[in-house]
């Protein structure tokens, strides 16, 4: 692989560390914690290792110091910090159910402890090495194995990466989260854990065929870059694949809730919307938010309606008969009903009459009427209204709407509908 394809892919994976790093860091100054500062750090690292791995940036060290190969230790340093960062990630999201806390943090301090204690160790190897030879970025481990403090160096690197990485895999298949989203990111931490591995498999037996002057095997070294890179991809996934999912839901949701919204804010009173933007929701940033404040501008525009909801309209839905339907479905097609026929006896009251012996619209009752899954838990109303707003153009919707529109224009001699009957005359 040529040098500008080399840089090309490796300040790609600069500019998708980096990206996220601020992802995350904005992220934290909203809800500052250490798992966002931990994560915040790992990625601005990791996108500098990369920037100063990619063989321009490699061998613009190497001028600035005056020195070809002066840009390996903080590269190493930093590949070393980075995976630790996710190592010690790791073993606070995932304290197995009969460890204690303090446990928890014992094992912590020693890992941080042994990584620091590596990262000096090959400092203080790497500045007693005698490097020579015109830099080749990707050859260092098997150009410079012959020199015993680079070798030092080097097996210094592969072990403790070795151990933090399979420690990390071992970890996160051994213990599951409680939490989903944890538990999806330590899914991907331990396959991407095992993947990075490859890059010790692959190094360490080119390095000891190097130290005895066999460079046959400085190609399959070199193949071991893939492996970090595939490896570190995992683990941006796994960072950030629950929290990218949970958005796009969001960004659906908003989108779903549109219509919903129209009917109850929009259509009713345009005070309950948050703000004049309320009409178009956020699409890249403040996502959460402006999803949180959907579902309390249309809850307020339902709280609105309640005393002009008709209870008979939601009774007049039922799925067919050879398939009926789910409680929590004929529930959400009762509650859209019940909302489009109040929306429309609402507007009709404040619509001004066309003719002498237009019927005026029935006063609202002087009690309000709790819709179907009214009694939902707080944190299930976003899903209860998505399934309202899904339903509310669904045919047997529409007919019951009609239905009670036909029995008002009828007058108020003619009889409601039951559920029964309104099921045989669909029939």
């Amino acid at each position: 692989m040529s040098d500008l394809i080399t840089t090309a892919v490796y300040l790609l994976m600069a500019t998708v560390f980096l990206v996220i790093a601020g992802w995350k860091g904005l992220a934290f100054l909203r809800e500052p914690s250490l798992t966002l500062a931990l994560m915040t750090a790992a990625f601005f690292l990791g996108g500098l290792v990369y920037a100063m791995a990619s063989p321009a940036g490699y061998r613009y060290i190497g001028d600035v110091f005056n020195q070809p190969w002066a840009a390996t230790l903080p590269i190493y340093v930093g590949i070393l910090l980075c995976y630790a960062d996710t190592h010690i990630l790791t073993l606070l999201w995932t304290p197995a159910s009969t460890t204690p806390r303090h446990r928890i943090r014992q094992l912590v301090t020693a890992w941080v402890a042994a990584y620091a204690a590596a990262i000096a160790a090959m400092t203080l190897t790497f500045l007693h090495a005698r490097l020579d030879g015109p830099a080749d970025p990707l050859k260092f481990n098997t150009q410079q194995a012959n020199d015993p403090a680079a070798l030092a160096f080097l097996a210094i690197l592969l072990t403790v990466l070795s151990c933090g990485t399979l420690s990390t895999f071992l970890r996160a298949r051994r213990t599951v989260p409680e939490d989903p989203r944890i538990a999806y990111a330590m899914r991907w931490f331990g396959g991407s854990m095992l993947v990075t591995f490859g890059y010790v498999i692959c190094s360490a037996p080119a390095i000891a065929a190097a130290a005895l002057g066999y460079h046959q095997l400085e190609g399959v070294g070199v193949a071991g870059a893939g492996f970090g890179i595939l490896g570190c991809l995992g683990t941006c996934y796994g960072m950030t694949g629950a929290a990218v999912t949970a958005w796009l839901k969001e960004r659906r949701d908003i989108r779903l809730l549109q219509p919903l919204w129209n009917l109850v804010v929009r259509d009713v009173d345009q005070r309950f919307a948050f703000s004049p933007a309320s009409a178009e929701p956020p699409r890249w940033v403040n996502v959460r938010f402006g999803l949180h404040r959907r579902v309390i501008e249309i809850l307020d525009g339902i709280r609105e309606l309640r005393s002009w909801a008709d209870t008979d309209v939601g009774h007049a839905v039922s799925g067919p008969q050879d398939e009926p339907l789910a409680k929590r479905d004929l529930e959400a097609m009762s509650t859209a009903a019940i909302l489009r026929d109040a929306v429309a006896r609402y507007q009709a009251s404040r619509a001004p009459r066309t003719s002498a012996h237009a019927l005026p619209v029935p006063a609202p009752a002087g009690t309000a009427q709790d819709l179907p899954g009214a009694d939902i838990e707080a944190q299930d109303e976003r899903n209860r209204l998505v399934l309202v707003a899904r339903y509310l153009n669904h045919p047997l919707v529409t007919q019951a709407v009609d239905l009670a529109a036909q029995r008002r224009e009828a007058g108020p001699a003619a009889a409601a509908p039951t559920r029964d009957a309104t099921t045989e005359q669909r029939r």
